[in-house]
């Protein structure tokens, strides 16, 4: 059938499976984060800057670094298997709606979500991530039948169920 989406009839995947995957990625990046955290601590306090800016400091490249490899990560893990490791453990993939999976699509799918945790450490604009972080989940609860968030619609993509 000419014309016709590849991946029609399949099921989307339900919007707490993509949460467990995101959760278990935010598990492992999570760690990175507080390694990175200690290391960029340790690393100021020994140049000399002040105890309290030195920890600020610390948090918002930490937050920064941590985000740019989950943001990588989540990219090349999609360019390359079509899923990330959270997404294999649940059993969902990232598909196209139409056509091939592309990697410039994939890289704007990545810096939706989850680029934003780059931003993370920033006092005050954290605040709106975590605004539209929030809005990007919630558009996976109302868009229906395919369930499909910003990060999804930017890159022409869904997320379903594996095969059986």
């Amino acid at each position: 059938m000419a014309g016709m989406p590849r991946w029609t009839g399949t099921v989307p995947a339900e919007w707490w499976e993509r949460l467990a995957a995101r959760v278990i990625e935010a598990l492992v990046f999570g760690v990175l984060y507080y390694i990175l955290f200690i290391a960029l601590w340790a690393l100021f306090r020994s140049v000399g800057l002040l105890e309290a800016f030195s920890g600020r400091l610390s948090g918002v490249f930490a937050w920064l670094l941590a985000g740019m490899a989950y943001t990588g990560y989540d990219w090349i893990a999609h360019s390359a298997r079509g899923r990330t490791f959270g997404q294999a453990i649940m059993r969902i993939r990232v598909v196209p709606v139409e056509g091939e999976l592309r990697s410039g699509a994939l890289l704007k799918r990545a810096l939706v979500y989850p680029g934003p945790a780059m931003a993370m450490g920033i006092p005050v604009v954290n605040l709106l991530v975590g605004i539209f972080v929030f809005y990007n989940g919630l558009r996976i609860l109302i868009d229906k039948p395919f369930q499909r968030g910003l990060d999804d619609r930017v890159a022409g993509t869904r997320v379903i169920k594996d095969p059986r």
